[in-house]
C-alpha cells in the first residue's frame, strides 16, 4: 500500500485512530496513553494528545476531547433547556463522562438532573482523569444511577421536564435507543410540556441513521425538529441533533444561560436553518 507523507515521519510514534467509516479514519498523535480497561460493557481508553489535549474513547471511537467538547455538550443540553418554560427536573441518558451534566446544572431553575449510565467505570474514569467534564458529579442537584437506561425508564414513576439522549453509537446494549418503541417509553416519563433532544449523527458519514432516527421520533411525538452544529472530532465535523416537544417550538430560546463557550441564544435560532441537502434528506 502507498503512504503519502507531507512532512518528514518521526521515529516511535504513538497515534490514536478512530475508524468513522471503512474509508474514513481520524488520527491523533498521542503523548501519554493515560487509562485503559476493559469495562463489562466496552472498552475504555483515555490519553493525552498533542491536538486535541485529554480525549476519552469507547469502543473505538472518540467521545470526547478536552479541546472541543464543549460545541458537543452545550448544544445537546442548551437548546431544549433554553427552549422550555420551566426546566426544573432533568433526565441524561448516557452521559457517562459528566460533561452534559456539567452544562445542565448551569441552569439554576433545574433542581435535580438524573443520569443513568449502564457503565459505572466510565463515570469513575471521568471523574478521576477528566476533571473539565466530571466536574458536577458532587452537586447536590446530581443523581447519579449506573443501570440499564430502558429498564429504568420503564420502571420509574419520575416525570421529566428535559430528557436528554446521549448514547454511544447505536450498537450492542445501545441498540435500541434510536427506535420508536424506545421514544415511546421515554414520552410516558415526560411531563405534558417536556422535551427531548439526541444526537443524530453526521449527515455525511451515517445518513441512513440520522434518517433513522428523525422518522421514527416523527411516529411518537407531535413536534420534531433538528437542528446542528459543528463538532470537529466527530465524523465529518458536521453533527446533527434530533429535538422532540409534546407542545413547545424548540426552535425558540426563551431564557439564556451563561456562561458558554458555544452556545447562545443566537447560535440556537440559526441551528435550525438547515442546508438544503440536510432538509432533502430527512423529509
Amino acid at each position: 500500500m502507498t503512504e503519502y507523507v507531507t512532512r518528514p515521519k518521526r521515529k516511535n510514534e504513538l497515534w490514536l485512530s478512530e475508524f468513522s467509516t471503512d474509508n474514513l479514519k481520524l488520527s491523533m498523535r498521542v503523548k501519554e496513553c493515560v487509562h485503559s480497561e476493559r469495562t463489562p460493557y466496552q472498552e475504555l481508553l483515555i490519553a493525552d494528545t498533542f491536538q486535541y489535549g485529554r480525549v476519552m474513547m469507547l469502543d473505538g471511537a472518540y467521545q470526547l476531547t478536552e479541546k472541543d467538547e464543549f460545541t458537543y455538550s452545550e448544544m445537546m443540553a442548551h437548546v431544549p433547556l433554553c427552549a422550555h418554560p420551566k426546566p426544573e427536573n432533568v433526565l441524561i441518558i448516557g452521559g457517562g463522562d459528566g460533561a452534559i451534566m456539567r452544562e445542565v446544572l448551569k441552569h439554576e431553575c433545574v433542581k435535580r438532573c438524573t443520569l443513568i449510565d449502564i457503565d459505572e467505570r466510565v463515570i469513575e474514569a471521568s471523574k478521576k482523569y477528566l476533571p473539565f467534564a466530571g466536574c458536577s458529579f458532587s452537586d447536590s442537584r446530581a443523581d447519579v444511577r449506573c443501570m440499564d437506561a430502558m429498564k429504568f425508564i420503564r420502571e420509574t414513576s419520575e416525570r421529566y421536564d428535559v430528557v436528554i439522549v446521549d448514547s454511544t453509537d447505536p450498537v450492542d446494549f445501545a441498540a435500541g435507543l434510536f427506535q420508536s418503541g424506545f421514544y415511546g417509553d421515554v414520552k410516558r416519563v415526560m411531563t405534558d410540556s417536556a422535551m427531548l433532544s439526541e444526537l443524530t449523527e453526521s449527515p455525511f458519514t451515517d445518513t441512513a441513521l440520522m434518517r433513522q432516527a428523525i422518522r421514527e421520533m416523527r411516529k411518537v411525538f407531535p413536534v420534531v425538529r433538528m437542528y446542528w452544529g459543528a463538532v470537529p472530532t466527530y465524523p465529518s465535523g458536521m453533527w446533527t441533533y434530533g429535538v422532540a416537544s409534546m407542545r413547545e417550538d424548540p426552535s425558540v430560546p426563551v431564557r439564556t444561560v451563561k456562561p458558554t463557550r458555544y452556545y447562545t441564544n443566537e447560535i440556537h435560532r440559526a441551528s435550525f436553518i438547515l442546508p438544503p441537502f440536510l432538509e432533502e434528506l430527512i423529509q
